[in-house]
């Protein structure tokens, strides 16, 4: 099956070599050739714009930021959409509203063509070994002839439902727990280290102990251990809890815990922390710390 992968940053290169992987035949498209270069040395091919990515595919993974990207890369000058044969397929990626997943959908479905809503989650190791998380929504025809090469993507493969923005509904409400336990972590972290305990040894006994979170442990254990490198900024968080705030008001709910993660997230966003690791959270709950 012709594949293709516009967007190969941090998780779409993984899902692009993870298909390289089953000698499938991949073409990318990605704004830094820098990273079109890595997928290229792996074997797949680079296009000039996604209408010629499209025009190569017959399952076009969208594996960009956010809905104004997608819509761009879908719909804009050189769209994929224009350039894809009838009865191909388009899967959404992105973590983004279900709103815009639904209006994506309606209108790759007027042109003929299919949309599978499969947010993923894991990170980046996740996605390149295959171990990462896919939130599928589509059709019961699309999942039984597209199940091959999630399988291959996802070795956690959830089918959410046939209605396309449920599988953003799910992860929007997933990644507001993920900031809620991310925030809590680095906080009581921080607490600990005020408190005159090493940090290592505290976060070990949680590892093994009712306050344990994957996200805590992950994004901790790596921070304490000096690796800074940004595996997913805390700017993508950020648009994450807020997205999942705007859902829950939409659908008239006010999650109290939700609200906290949302508004430490956009105020790391603030202090100049945009682009770091969201692990560098815990610089900001250390900061907040009173002087000893």
């Amino acid at each position: 099956m012709r594949t293709g992968v516009i967007g190969v940053g941090l998780m779409g290169l993984g899902l692009a070599l993870r298909l390289r992987d089953a000698a499938w035949p991949v073409t990318v498209r990605d704004l830094l050739p820098e990273r079109e270069a890595l997928a290229v040395v792996a074997g797949a091919a680079a296009a000039v714009s996604p209408a010629a990515v499209a025009a190569a595919s017959d399952l076009l993974i969208v594996a960009v930021v956010d809905a104004a990207q997608t819509e761009s890369v879908l719909f804009g000058p050189d769209g994929a959409a224009a350039a894809m044969a009838p009865g191909a397929c388009v899967m959404l990626c992105p973590t983004i509203g279900p709103s815009d997943v639904a209006r994506f959908a309606a209108r790759l479905q007027a042109m003929g063509l299919g949309c599978i809503d499969a947010p993923m989650s894991g990170g980046p190791a996740r996605a390149r070994d295959g171990s990462m998380s896919l939130m599928v929504a589509c059709t019961d025809a699309l999942f039984e002839r597209y199940e091959s090469v999630l399988r291959q993507l996802s070795s956690r493969l959830f089918r959410v439902g046939p209605r396309c923005g449920d599988g953003a509904r799910t992860k929007l409400v997933n990644n507001l727990l993920a900031a809620a336990n991310l925030g809590a972590a680095c906080e009581a972290l921080a607490l600990a280290e005020h408190l005159g305990l090493d940090a290592q040894a505290t976060l070990a006994v949680i590892g093994q102990s009712s306050g344990q979170s994957w996200i805590g442990a992950d994004r901790l254990s790596r921070i304490l251990a000096g690796d800074t490198e940004p595996r997913a900024r805390m700017a993508l968080l950020a648009k994450d809890s807020g997205l999942a705030m705007a859902m829950a008001a939409q659908a008239g709910m006010h999650p109290a815990f939700g609200a906290q993660a949302a508004a430490l997230f956009h105020a790391a966003c603030e202090a100049g922390l945009t682009d770091e690791d969201d692990a560098a959270l815990l610089s900001l709950m250390r900061a907040r710390r009173p002087a000893r």
